[in-house]
């Protein structure tokens, strides 16, 4: 009795130790994360400007832009997935990792080639470790992204949608990453990134009639200038996204792992009480025991 009683004191320690660590990542998840939602509100506005921007643009643009025009025939894909350099955050890496999966079947099932840029040492490990190559890798600015490394995966994409099919060049570029929706819910979202499909925050309901815009240069100039800009500010608003979305995964995590060491504590509390219980009574049954004898 008493060698059992020692491991449930000794499992007792151990779950209270794990609690302290899992609370403290709790609480540095909960302080991020609302520093990393204000950056994602913060870059929003941005967005939308330059999103309306070039679509006014290219709407008075007289020539097809490469960036705009769709090819005839797309050999070849990249997709560009945004995981954490950290794990302890429940789904967020696995699901994200499962949606490109499932991409990058519907992009071979169309008879294209796929080829990965990843972010995010969780995405570099799960490459590794299956043997596969990727194009480029960006690790250690997952969770406080800055805009350097948003431009630098800017310039490689570019760089690789501006090749031809015959050097290695993709016709398609896709963003795979998590959007908070709430501090429970993270959801994984595919965008395709080039040709560019500008969708979002063009047209917003209005009694006004629309602007007319007057272009110094020519608005291809001002296309040429814009599109590079644009397709930066989605990138790092895709950075930043999937940083509050991790932030958020770690806390949820944590909290439930707070919750399972606390009923690992009760549990075994109560074992041990039962085994304590159970060993004075046979320390007093023992005792009876021999009074019995020496008074007979």
């Amino acid at each position: 009795m008493g060698a059992q009683l020692r491991v449930y004191r000794q499992k007792i320690k151990s779950a209270q130790t794990t609690k302290k660590i899992t609370r403290a990542m709790e609480l540095i998840a909960a302080s991020r994360i609302q520093k990393a939602k204000a950056r994602v509100e913060a870059s929003t506005p941005y967005a939308n400007a330059i999103t309306r921007a070039v679509s006014a643009v290219a709407t008075h643009s007289k020539n097809d832009h490469p960036l705009l025009m769709e090819a005839d025939k797309v050999t070849r894909a990249a997709v560009v997935i945004f995981t954490s350099d950290r794990g302890l955050a429940g789904a967020f890496n696995s699901q994200v990792l499962r949606e490109a999966e499932q991409l990058t079947e519907l992009l071979r099932s169309e008879g294209k080639e796929v080829v990965y840029y990843l972010v995010g040492r969780k995405a570099q490990g799960y490459f590794s470790f299956r043997q596969r190559s990727a194009e480029r890798i960006w690790m250690g600015d997952t969770e406080n992204p800055s805009y350097d490394t948003a431009k630098e995966i800017a310039d490689a994409v570019l760089e690789v949608f501006g090749r031809s099919a015959d050097e290695g060049g993709a016709q398609e570029i896709h963003l795979v990453f998590n959007r908070l929706v709430s501090m429970v819910s993270q959801v994984p979202e595919v965008h395709r990134l080039l040709p560019l499909e500008v969708v979002e925050g063009v047209a917003e309901a209005t009694s006004e009639p629309e602007p007319l815009y007057e272009f110094e240069p020519e608005a291809d100039a001002v296309l040429e200038q814009l599109l590079p800009a644009y397709i930066e500010s989605r990138i790092f608003n895709a950075l930043l996204a999937s940083a509050a979305a991790k932030h958020a995964a770690t806390q949820k995590a944590m909290k439930s792992a707070s919750d399972n060491a606390d009923t690992l504590i009760r549990d075994y509390t109560r074992l041990a009480n039962n085994a304590r219980q159970a060993e004075i009574t046979q320390q007093i049954s023992e005792i009876v025991g021999g009074a019995d004898a020496l008074s007979n």
